[in-house]
């Protein structure tokens, strides 16, 4: 009888997991629910087929290449920044379907390109494409 009225050190160092259980089984769901809504920015471009050659629209396109250290090139001279939007214009002028292609280097930066694209917008020509050596 004496043994029924008193519990055993076993039976007292036991611990319940199962509340814990719950907890982590709801934080869970709350991570998966709301990581799904998460929108990641950024920029979507779109890229031709590689398989299209465009010979002879590159011929009639205003080429311009941006070096690794941010130089710029037209028709295989160098050009300053500032005289980036006139040349544009003078070649726009002689070529006004020619689209601006940008051949920019591996290792230049994002800032390059959007220096000539807002230059050849400035000089009225809006279809700028980028092409990564």
């Amino acid at each position: 009888m004496r043994r029924s009225m008193y519990k055993s050190k076993e039976e007292e160092s036991e611990i319940d997991l199962t509340p814990m259980l719950d907890v982590v089984f709801i934080m869970l769901i709350f991570f998966i629910v709301t990581a799904s809504f998460v929108k990641e920015i950024g920029i979507e471009v779109d890229r031709p087929d590689s398989s299209k050659t465009q010979s002879s629209e590159d011929n009639a396109a205003i080429v311009i290449s941006v070096g690794e250290n941010g130089d710029y090139f037209l028709e295989r001279r160098r050009i300053d920044v500032r005289s980036l939007r006139s040349n544009i214009e003078r070649l726009h002028a002689e070529r006004p379907k020619a689209p601006v292609i940008v051949r920019s280097h591996a290792k230049a930066s994002a800032k390059d390109f959007i220096m000539v694209a807002d230059a050849a917008r400035e000089a009225g020509v809006f279809e700028v494409s980028l092409v990564a050596q």
